[in-house]
């Protein structure tokens, strides 16, 4: 089976890693701010009894008022029998990536929610996701959450020029391996900016100095994906034809940002 990177739309061999252009980079900034606003608004939103599709409905809502575009609303990747029929993914619990949010799918205490989300800006595409628990939850679980969010960071330290996606790779499985948490292998990080999905697909594990060359005018999409048991995923192929689910039940985590390569290294588009 290829993995759902390749067949979420994008990894197509042979496909040249794009630059954009200072202007561009400026659009794709002005977008991440909105998008961070987008996910932090949604998140304060968020309250015990409310469904998944309550949050899309919100988040929806935010991305028109704010004068761009959802453009997940219809995306249809090459794997999929139809579009994806929401402006936001929300994941919860053992739900790994690409919920499809439900108006009979209700929030709950301690639950572990995950809102990944792409809009359109004055022409380009910015991609951000964040988990976090609603009210109490376990300490185990925020180390988990801690830990994945620190190798996001690990890995945008590594994402600068002279180096190669896989120095990302290995800055983010290394940070993940120190605390024995899961790395779901089939999802990866991607470039983006003319796109939802570009290349480079950038895997959360992998070996330093292997790989695309970062260069200047690089955007991309990087996106540690963690459970906190085994790694392994099933696909939800009769169900909704989007959702990804750990195997063994346990509870996942993604947290993800657009950035730009610049000569000082990868600038963060998607924050406030």
């Amino acid at each position: 089976m290829y993995s759902v990177y390749f067949l979420w739309g994008y990894g197509t061999i042979g496909t040249m890693i794009t630059k954009k252009k200072p202007e561009e980079i400026e659009r794709l900034r002005k977008g991440g701010r909105i998008l961070a606003r987008i996910l932090r608004e949604t998140k304060e939103y968020a309250a015990v009894g409310m469904s998944t599709a309550d949050l899309d409905a919100y988040a929806h809502a935010l991305t028109l008022k704010y004068g761009a575009e959802p453009v997940l609303l219809g995306y249809h990747p090459v794997f999929a029998d139809f579009p994806y029929p929401a402006s936001m993914c929300v994941s919860v619990n053992d739900t790994v990536q690409h919920g499809v949010p439900r108006g009979d799918e209700y929030l709950a205490e301690g639950d572990l929610i995950n809102l990944d989300m792409s809009i359109g800006y004055e022409g380009m595409i910015v991609d951000s996701g964040i988990t976090f628990g609603l009210g109490v939850i376990t300490e185990k679980e925020e180390e988990f959450l801690k830990v994945t969010r620190e190798a996001l960071k690990e890995g945008i330290k590594a994402a600068k020029p002279g180096n190669r996606i896989g120095d990302i790779s290995h800055a983010i499985e290394t940070h993940i391996r120190r605390y024995g948490f899961g790395i779901v292998e089939d999802l990866a990080g991607h470039g983006v900016g003319y796109k939802v999905h570009e290349e480079p697909m950038i895997p959360n594990f992998g070996k330093a100095g292997t790989g695309p060359a970062i260069q200047v005018g690089h955007v991309y999409a990087i996106e540690p994906i963690t459970t906190m048991g085994a790694p392994d995923v099933l696909y939800d192929d009769e169900g909704d034809g989007y959702s990804i689910f750990t195997q063994d039940g346990s509870r996942s985590a993604h947290f993800e940002h657009t950035v730009a390569i610049t000569e000082k290294g990868a600038e963060i588009m998607t924050q406030e």
